[in-house]
């Protein structure tokens, strides 16, 4: 496999785990939901007098937003709901429901029985508060909460973590597609100062069928290979791919009947050079004092 595809998916891989395994690491957490629905005094029914109640309502209905995070609210309710007053603030919302006079309460607390038991005493809180009175008053609709687990979201961190996974993946790509240009570019530089004009092919170390390919431009150039390094550290490795060129391209003496079969006249070496990315010191000064018969047919990054 491709060593930059590999480089991609480990980085997708390890940055789609990360991701999930914050996600399923949260604290677990319930939210328990209670409605609560305005509606007129029994006054009101009685004398018909459904325009103030309306607008009543229309006013004050929003402020059961500020009303469920006040004080005395809070304070009745803190105590079975595992949190201090202040803290308890942050855990509750409430969601008005456009002209319809019914209003959703939610409290998120630690365990299933906290949230239920919580958003059921600020909801019994809020109908005592008269926030309605004299026209109107609220009513509990639900008279045993709705409580879900909404912490840890495992869907939600199942698909954070695809995406995350996604996008390291294609970042790496693009990183590792920059690199490249840069690296040919300096190649180009560093041959262009060597005084080499014609086309070399420009290759990576983590190609799998690199040393296929040199071999193809080896034998379409009739000449033996040979593979110098640019770098003392890359003796080796430049070794490495010679044994595997000569495997490859089974270079043969070939005899000329026309000239009393006598062996081919020698030609240049079809040099590979192997050379540290961004090195373009190093390759000009090995493509530099390479014998006037040889051709440099290729570039290798290692």
């Amino acid at each position: 496999m491709n060593r930059r595809l590999v480089e991609c998916l480990l980085a997708a891989l390890g940055v789609g785990a990360l991701v999930l395994v914050v996600g399923l690491l949260r604290p677990v957490e319930y939210q328990g939901r209670v409605g609560l629905l305005a509606e007129p005094a029994a006054a009101v029914q009685d004398t018909g007098s459904t325009a103030q109640y309306g607008e009543v309502v229309s006013l004050a209905l929003p402020a059961l937003v500020e009303l469920s995070r006040s004080p005395s609210v809070l304070q009745s309710a803190a105590g079975g709901s595992g949190y201090s007053a202040v803290d308890l603030a942050k855990h509750v919302s409430v969601e008005l429901v456009p002209a319809s006079g019914l209003a959703r309460l939610s409290v998120r607390a630690g365990s299933a029985d906290q949230a239920g038991a919580t958003a059921s005493a600020i909801a019994r809180s809020l109908v005592d508060a008269g926030l309605l009175a004299p026209v109107g008053k609220l009513r509990i609709l639900d008279e045993r909460p709705d409580v879900v687990q909404v912490a840890p979201d495992r869907l939600l961190s199942t698909g954070l973590a695809l995406a995350a996974a996604v996008m390291a993946g294609v970042a790496m790509a693009v990183v590792r597609q920059l690199l490249t240009s840069r690296g040919h570019d300096a190649v180009r530089k560093a041959l262009t100062a060597a005084g080499t004009r014609h086309p070399v092919l420009t290759a990576n170390a983590d190609d799998p069928e690199l040393a296929d390919r040199l071999a193809v431009l080896c034998r379409a150039s009739g000449r033996p290979a040979r593979v110098v390094a640019a770098a003392p550290d890359l003796v080796e490795r430049a070794e490495e791919l010679s044994d595997r060129l000569v495997l490859l391209t089974h270079p043969a003496r070939v005899l000329v009947p026309d000239h009393g079969d006598q062996p081919e006249p020698p030609v240049g070496d079809a040099v590979v050079a192997v050379t540290h990315r961004g090195s373009g010191d190093d390759l000009t000064a090995a493509v530099g004092v390479l014998p006037a018969s040889a051709v440099l047919v290729a570039v290798v990054l290692a």
